[in-house]
């Protein structure tokens, strides 16, 4: 048996961007997909968003992939919220996503920065955080 403890931040959008995610639905979402990961063996330690985005500390299964995982959270959740008909219209989750490690002595601090995204969200847009999020991890420098 392997032993492996990796801690990701993971954050994926809504296609077109829409604000989908409202006080209505949303904490079903985040249930859901807590759940849905944990019959994979993908532990998700916390999930929040703000109408158009989400952002999920979990732990990496030592047996599945990022992708695979990330297929897995958004592709089945999309279809659970239209199966539930939880927005009018047809749900989708953009195709990229972002994710970075974390160590584990950030972890209260990724989660706080989690729980928080309603507040953060009061100052500063998806578009601003996105862009903070590829200048602070370099992914800019990653695209060559």
């Amino acid at each position: 048996m392997s032993y492996v403890k990796i801690w990701l931040h993971c954050v994926w959008g809504t296609k077109r961007r829409e604000n989908l995610l409202d006080e209505k639905n949303e904490w079903d979402i985040y249930q859901h997909i807590k759940e849905n990961a944990l019959k994979h063996h993908i532990y998700v330690d916390f999930i929040n968003g703000h109408k158009d985005h989400v952002h999920c500390l979990l732990l990496l299964n030592a047996e599945v992939t990022l992708s695979k995982t990330m297929q897995l959270i958004k592709g089945e959740s999309s279809h659970w919220i239209n199966k539930q008909m939880l927005i009018k219209g047809r749900f989708e989750w953009a195709e990229e996503y972002y994710a970075v490690s974390v160590s584990e002595s950030m972890i209260p601090k990724v989660r706080r920065y989690i729980k928080n995204q309603k507040t953060h969200h009061k100052i500063k847009t998806w578009n601003e955080e996105c862009k903070e999020f590829m200048d602070v991890y370099g992914f800019d420098r990653l695209q060559g």
